[in-house]
């Protein structure tokens, strides 16, 4: 692992402000990758998960190590996975399509939604890549919560549920909390939902997703509990008709830029600045998420994000182009700007797996690895992975670099491992990329995985490294 480790660290100081980068291949560990493939039965985790030598911090888990479902067997639950980022990518492209029609509400999604199905278990399915553990009220519950920064709200099931999904840990009981207060209609913090209702004084939410999750309630403050740090007054939504398939989780913790956002509420107190490191696959420690300003690193190579007016929510960056061996490929950057519509650009986005990228762009760039891998076997595309290979019996294969090119010039040099993933046990890996159905740019969590990633929103950056995680 120390080895592993090493080449990572060296990998990410390709992260320049250079045209190219000095290392143009390097090596895969196929055997490493399929070992890691192999699911380890995690350690029981206590309630309280902070890390005791830091303020704002918190351990952060992927699905596999919580998931106590019958997806054992490797390519049943990477398929799982791509079920779930192709209706991710859906719907994030629907939501474009409803914020620029202005026809579509939310309440129609919930009605598409299809409520009279039976509650499927959580731990089965489910959406959600990444899991945090916070104490919600006074005295806290702690509950698994899905971390996504394409998401604004907060929210959590609450009893008594008209209808609930299963989650791991008992639903959360408002009636119990000395601190839980129900947010009125007519107060500032109702006027900053979307989609804000009203009964009987008490202001409701709603709010439905792509896959057909869906969650409904009423609109309160609670106390947060991150490790030692208490959060008071946190605008929580408090579901009690939901449908979903959340991994056992109780909800979600939205990380995205908008006021309502976890972030966004944190505010003054974290200067408007997050990190995260999301776990390597096959490792036996857990990533980690933390807030404030203390969490920003020196020497990390910044890269501008990009306003959207249209969708103040999501994190765009000024991707610019990409590189193949170490050359940069000769595809226009108007490829990846975000238009006057606001359409395009690239959103960095961890409830997305797979990266996608614009056809063109797409096709430059699977077609720029084929032509220095001409060594490799081929193998059949697999799902939405049209570019896979055999790598059955090797041991370490020799690839060329992939790079992501910013404006300002800072390149990010993946390492290999991030984009090319084993799709089975036995030795087929793809090329983690794919061609995205509009001009819609995501870099996704396989892509991010193992690097530092720091979010500055008050001052319009994200960094990327130095350290590996």
């Amino acid at each position: 692992m120390a080895i592993v480790n090493t080449l990572l660290f060296f990998i990410l100081l390709t992260v320049t402000t250079s045209t190219s980068s000095p290392f143009h291949f390097q090596h895969l560990n196929v055997e490493e990758e399929i070992a890691a493939t192999k699911l380890k039965n995690p350690p029981k985790q206590p309630d309280n998960l902070e890390d005791k030598d830091a303020k704002w911090k918190l351990q952060l888990f992927h699905r596999d190590k919580i998931n106590t479902g019958p997806h054992k067997d490797h390519t049943a639950r990477f398929n799982q996975r791509i079920k779930r980022d192709v209706k991710r990518v859906t719907s994030l492209l629907h939501l474009r399509r409803q914020n620029n029609s202005n026809t579509y509400s939310y309440t129609e999604a919930a009605e598409e939604a299809s409520f009279g199905s039976d509650v499927v278990s959580g731990t089965e399915e489910g959406s959600g890549e990444y899991f945090v553990r916070i104490g919600i009220g006074s005295p806290a519950t702690y509950q698994y919560m899905v971390i996504d920064s394409g998401s604004d709200i907060v929210w959590v099931q609450c009893q008594p549920c008209d209808q609930c999904y299963n989650q791991s840990d008992p639903i959360f009981n408002p009636a119990l909390s000395a601190s839980f207060a129900g947010v009125s209609c007519s107060s500032a913090v109702c006027d900053q939902l979307d989609d804000a209702g009203c009964h009987q004084g008490t202001c409701r939410y709603e709010v439905a997703y792509g896959d057909g999750s869906y969650t409904r309630g009423t609109l309160a403050l609670e106390t947060i509990t991150l490790g030692r740090t208490l959060i008071r007054n946190t605008a929580i939504g408090c579901g009690t008709w939901n449908q979903g398939m959340f991994v056992g989780a109780a909800g979600l913790l939205g990380l995205g830029a908008g006021p309502m956002s976890f972030v966004g509420q944190l505010g003054g107190q974290t200067g408007g600045a997050f990190a995260y490191c999301l776990l390597s696959r096959g490792t036996a420690s857990s990533g980690s998420l933390q807030f404030g300003r203390q969490a920003m690193p020196l020497g990390a190579a910044w890269v501008p994000l990009i306003p959207n007016p249209f969708f103040p929510s999501f994190y765009y960056v000024g991707l610019s182009g990409l590189g193949v061996g170490g050359s940069r490929l000769n595809i226009s950057e108007d490829l990846f700007r975000v238009t006057d519509l606001g359409d395009g650009g690239a959103v960095m986005d961890t409830g997305t797996a797979v990266t996608r990228l614009p056809t063109v762009a797409y096709n430059a760039f699977r077609d720029a690895f084929l032509a220095q891998t001409t060594n490799l076997p081929r193998a059949p595309g697999v799902s939405i992975f049209d570019t896979c290979f055999d790598l059955n019996g090797f041991v370490t294969v020799r690839v060329p670099t992939v790079s992501f090119h910013f404006s300002g010039g800072q390149i990010l040099t993946l390492p290999a491992r991030n984009f090319l993933i084993p799709a089975d046990d036995v030795g087929t890996f793809c090329f983690a990329f794919a061609a995205s159905p509009s001009g819609l740019s995501i870099i996704g969590n396989i892509q991010q995985e193992g690097i530092q990633i720091s979010v500055d929103g008050a001052n319009g950056f994200v960094g990327f490294g130095p350290n590996v995680c």
